[in-house]
C-alpha cells in the first residue's frame, strides 16, 4: 500500500537532533527503494545518488524534500527538463526543534509538525526556468531540510531529478571532450556519416559507455529524455492519470515514464503496442529515431531521403547509471538527386543552406511585386563560399564570402534573381541565406569590418583578462562567454570551433560572463572593453562574443585564447 506524500515524509524523517538523510545508501530500507521504483513515483523524498523521473500536471506544482544532516557536506541537484520548460527552485528550511506545547518532551503531533515546515517557505537557494539540463552545485551546504518545488506552464510533462552529497565520487553522467561537436564527414544522397570525439569517461574513468545517434527533421535536442517523450509521446501522455486520483504501482510502469525499450532502436513509423484496460487513440508516430551503437564514435546513417536536411544529435551514456550527457548536435541537407533542383528563396526568410565539398547549389528568388532594389544577406558560418548572383541571365555580382556579408542590387520589374553557391576545397560549407525586397528588415545583425577580440597583455593578472572588440553604429546586444582550455590549444583547434551559425543556446550557463548593449554614431569610437574576472592563475581560456540581431539572429566574433598570469 502506497503511503500518502506527507506521511511518508515524516515516517522516514524523524524530527530529532539526530536527523539523518532520506534515504541513507547505508541501509535496507534505501535498498528496497530502489528496487522498487513505483515508491519513488509515488513519494516526495529525493533518494542520495539515484536519478528519479517523475510527472508533471500543468499549473501544477511539485514538491520534493530531502535532508543535509551536517555542516560543509557538498551538494549537487540536477534538474532534467524531458518535453517542456519547467519552472523550478531550491529553497532551504531549518528543521523544527524537539518540543511539546506542554513542555513535557513529548513529539507534537504529526500534522502539526508538517504544517509548521510546509509553512516556512525557507530560504532560497536556486532558480531557473527553461528547457536546459541545469544543475545547483555547492562544495559547502548547510544541514537542514531541503525543499525542490517544480512547475511546468505549458503542458502535462514528465522530468528527472538527481541529488548526491558525494558528487565527486559519483561523476553519474558522462563527460564531454574538449571538442563537443558532431562533425559530418561523408555526405550522400541517402547517407551520412558522423564522427565525434570520444567521451573521457571511458578513456580516464574506465567506465563503461555507449553512444546513442538520434536523427530527425524538426531541431536537435538537449537532453536524452527529451528524445524519449518524444518518441513516446503518442502513448504515453494519453495515458497520463487526472489529478486527485490514487495511483498504482501498475498506473506508474505505464503513464508517461520511458520504457526500457526505448533504448532499442525505434522505427520511424513504428505503431504503439495497446496497453491493458486502456483506451488509447492512434495517431502517427513522430518523424525520429533514435540508434544506440556501442562505444564507437563514427557511424553511418543510411535509408534518408535526398535533398532533406536532418538533424543529427549524439548522446553519450554511461552504462553503469543509466544517465547521459548530450554532444553539440549538427544538422545536414543530404545529396539531391542527380539531376540539380533549384532552392525557392522567400522574400525575407532565412533559409539554411548546406554546400557539400567542390560542391554547388543554386537559389532562386522571384519577387512578387515590383521593387527598386534586392538586399541579398548571407552568412557562412565555417570557411570561404563563393557566390554569384544573376538577374535575368546577367551577372550582376561574383564574390567569396566569409561570415556575415550585405549585398544591394538594383531592382527591374518582374525580374528573376538566380544564385550560385559554391563550395570550396577544405570541406562541406553550412550557410544561411536572406533575400529581401525591403532592406530596412535586418534579420542579420550589422558587424564591423574587423571582428576580432583584442587583448591587453599589460592588463593580465594572475585572475583576470581585459579584452575589447569593436561594434557598429547600430544598437546591438553583445554576450560574451569564457571556456578553459589546455595550455597546448592551437589555432587549428580553435578555427574547428569557428562555426558562428552555433549560437549562446549552444554554450554552458556557467560560461557565461555577460551580456551588454552598445553602439556609437562614431565608428572610430564604436569599441568597447570588457575586464573579465575569478580566472585561475597560469590558466588559457577560450574567450568567445557573440552579437545578436533584433530578429534573435547571433554571429559570432573570432575566438580569442588568451593566459592569466601565472605570478603575480
Amino acid at each position: 500500500m502506497v503511503l500518502p506524500h506527507w506521511c511518508l515524509l515524516w515516517l522516514l524523517l524523524p524530527l530529532t537532533s539526530r536527523t539523518q538523510k532520506l534515504p541513507t545508501r547505508d541501509e535496507e530500507l534505501f535498498q528496497m527503494q530502489i528496487r522498487d521504483k513505483a515508491f519513488f513515483h509515488d513519494s516526495s523524498v529525493i533518494p542520495d545518488g539515484a536519478e528519479i523521473n517523475s510527472y508533471l500536471f500543468r499549473d501544477t506544482a511539485k514538491r520534493y524534500f530531502f535532508v543535509v544532516e551536517e555542516d560543509n557536506t557538498p551538494l549537487s541537484v540536477t534538474v532534467t527538463p524531458c518535453d517542456a520548460p519547467l519552472e523550478w527552485k531550491l529553497r532551504l528550511q531549518e528543521l523544527p526543534e524537539e518540543t511539546s506545547a506542554e513542555g513535557s518532551g513529548d513529539p507534537e503531533p504529526l500534522e502539526q509538525q508538517k504544517q509548521q515546515v510546509t509553512n516556512e517557505e525557507g530560504t532560497e537557494l536556486f532558480s531557473y526556468k527553461g528547457n536546459d539540463v541545469e544543475y545547483f552545485l555547492s562544495s559547502s551546504s548547510p544541514s537542514g531540510l531541503y525543499q525542490l518545488e517544480l512547475l511546468s506552464t505549458e503542458k502535462d510533462t514528465h522530468f528527472k531529478v538527481y541529488a548526491t552529497t558525494t558528487p565527486e565520487s559519483d561523476q553519474p553522467y558522462p563527460e564531454l571532450p574538449y571538442d563537443p561537436r558532431v562533425d559530418v564527414t561523408s555526405l550522400g544522397r541517402t547517407t551520412i556519416t558522423l564522427a565525434w570525439k570520444p567521451s573521457p569517461t571511458a578513456s580516464l574513468l574506465k567506465q563503461p559507455i555507449e553512444y546513442c545517434v538520434v536523427i530527425n527533421k524538426e531541431h536537435n535536442f538537449k537532453s536524452l529524455c527529451a528524445v524519449e517523450a518524444k518518441l513516446s509521446a503518442d502513448d504515453a501522455f494519453m495515458m497520463a492519470p487526472k489529478p486527485g486520483l490514487d495511483f498504482s504501482p501498475f498506473d506508474f510502469a505505464h503513464f508517461g515514464f520511458p520504457s526500457d525499450n526505448l533504448s532499442k532502436e525505434r522505427n520511424f513509423l513504428a505503431k504503439p503496442s495497446p496497453k491493458l484496460g486502456r483506451h488509447v487513440y492512434w495517431r502517427p508516430k513522430v518523424d525520429i529515431q533514435k540508434i544506440c551503437i556501442g562505444n564507437k564514435n563514427i557511424f553511418t546513417i543510411s535509408d534518408l531521403k535526398p535533398d532533406t536536411q536532418y538533424y543529427f544529435d549524439i548522446f553519450v551514456v554511461n552504462a553503469n547509471s543509466n544517465m547521459s550527457t548530450a554532444y553539440v548536435g549538427t544538422f545536414a541537407r543530404t545529396k539531391e538527386e542527380a539531376k540539380q533542383k533549384t532552392v525557392e528563396l522567400k522574400d525575407g526568410r532565412v533559409t539554411d543552406v548546406f554546400v557539400k565539398r567542390k560542391g554547388a547549389k543554386f537559389l532562386r528568388f522571384a519577387p512578387v511585386s515590383s521593387h527598386q532594389k534586392v538586399t541579398i544577406f548571407i552568412h557562412s558560418c565555417l570557411d570561404t563560399v563563393q557566390i554569384q548572383v544573376r538577374r535575368d541571365g546577367k551577372l550582376l555580382l561574383s564574390q567569396n564570402v566569409e561570415g556575415v556579408r550585405q549585398f544591394q542590387l538594383r531592382g527591374k520589374p518582374k525580374a528573376k534573381y538566380v544564385i550560385r553557391l559554391k563550395g570550396n576545397k577544405k570541406g562541406a560549407s553550412l550557410l544561411k541565406i536572406l533575400a529581401s525586397t525591403k532592406p530596412s528588415k535586418q534579420a542579420f545583425p550589422s558587424l564591423p569590418e574587423d571582428t576580432r577580440i583584442k587583448a591587453f597583455d599589460k592588463l593580465r593578472t594572475c585572475s583576470s583578462v581585459t579584452v575589447a572588440w569593436l561594434g557598429t553604429q547600430e544598437r546591438n546586444k553583445f554576450c560574451i562567454y569564457k571556456k578553459e582550455v589546455d595550455d597546448n590549444y592551437t589555432e587549428d583547434q580553435k578555427k574547428r570551433e569557428q562555426n558562428q551559425c552555433l549560437g549562446p543556446d549552444t554554450r554552458k550557463k556557467s560560461e557565461k560572463v555577460l551580456c551588454k548593449y552598445f553602439h556609437s554614431q562614431n565608428l572610430q569610437k564604436a569599441v568597447t572593453t570588457e575586464t573579465i574576472q575569478g580566472l585561475e592563475p597560469g590558466r588559457s581560456y577560450l574567450l568567445d562574443v557573440y552579437v545578436i540581431g533584433h530578429g534573435g539572429h547571433s554571429v559570432k566574433y573570432q575566438s580569442k585564447v588568451v593566459k592569466t598570469r601565472k605570478l603575480c
